[in-house]
């Protein structure tokens, strides 16, 4: 038992913090990863899920009660990634943690990570991953073999986990020796995964945020379309990305979640009664 409790990480070198988390709790993270979508909503996604999987980390990193309620309030924020791959992302941001790296810093990582993994994590597992195990099952119980579907079963959850548990490991590893080599740089870092964040972010406002005007200013016999003829020409998704700036400013300013989805409810059924949406 004492060997399972060592530190993954036993060296220190010059002011860096002592490295706290050990084997035992990067493989808690990952069993607690199974439940990342466990409190899933529309507000905060994951974000739930997220901090129940990295308080392990958090509980060995920050020892005083009010130090690890201030990290709990930062892992709260929105969180939305693929299930498979959240354990990557789990190692990275509990490395930074343990290295007392800026919040700002590894909330950029976070988001910048979360979005692309999310990618990649629909095309490996749900086109390519399930489509393959499931075939070979299905080819093999189609000649009448009961062996079909444990197959499929066994090979498609040996990766998912291979995945799942090594990613945890992998994650943390690559975060430490990252941060260790590129220590000055993580501004540099965070500001670049802001930008992949962001980009990952305006492409998610012109794909779900459906908002137009069906709104018609009459010009003798014709009608003037003011979704055609004025706001695609002068940018596509223009009133999409407008309604979205307004709820982060609300956001920002204080407003309820849930006020701002009721307002919105609102906005669109008068919209539509008028004629105007």
């Amino acid at each position: 038992m004492a060997s399972e409790e060592k530190s993954v990480n036993q060296t220190v070198e010059g002011n860096q913090p002592d490295k706290n988390i050990t084997k035992k709790d990067l493989m808690r993270m990952a069993v607690r990863s199974f439940f990342l979508q466990s409190s899933f909503n529309y507000e905060r996604m994951q974000a739930g899920g997220w901090l129940y999987s990295l308080m392990p980390a958090l509980k060995k990193i920050y020892r005083k009660r009010e130090g690890l309620s201030d990290a709990m309030k930062r892992h709260l924020d929105f969180f939305n990634t693929h299930p498979f791959l959240v354990t990557p992302i789990l190692g990275i941001v509990a490395a930074m943690e343990e290295s007392r790296e800026k919040p700002d810093t590894i909330r950029g990582i976070k988001v910048g990570m979360m979005g692309p993994l999310g990618g990649v994590g629909d095309a490996v597992a749900w086109l390519t991953l399930l489509p393959i195990t499931a075939g070979i099952g299905a080819s093999i119980a189609m000649e009448g073999s009961l062996a079909g579907p444990i197959i499929f079963l066994l090979t498609f959850n040996a990766i998912h986990l291979a995945l799942r548990f090594g990613g945890i490991f992998y994650g943390y590893n690559t975060g430490v020796k990252a941060l260790q080599k590129l220590k000055s740089g993580t501004q540099a870092i965070a500001r670049a995964a802001s930008i992949v964040g962001l980009t990952v972010v305006g492409g998610m406002i012109a794909s779900y945020v459906k908002l137009s005007t069906s709104a018609k200013i009459p010009i003798g016999k014709d009608q003037f379309e003011i979704q055609k003829e004025l706001l695609d020409k002068i940018m596509p998704n223009l009133l999409p990305l407008t309604y979205t700036l307004l709820m982060y400013f609300l956001l920002k300013k204080g407003f309820s979640p849930l006020k701002l989805i009721g307002a919105t409810v609102l906005i669109g059924v008068a919209g539509k009664y008028i004629g105007i949406l």
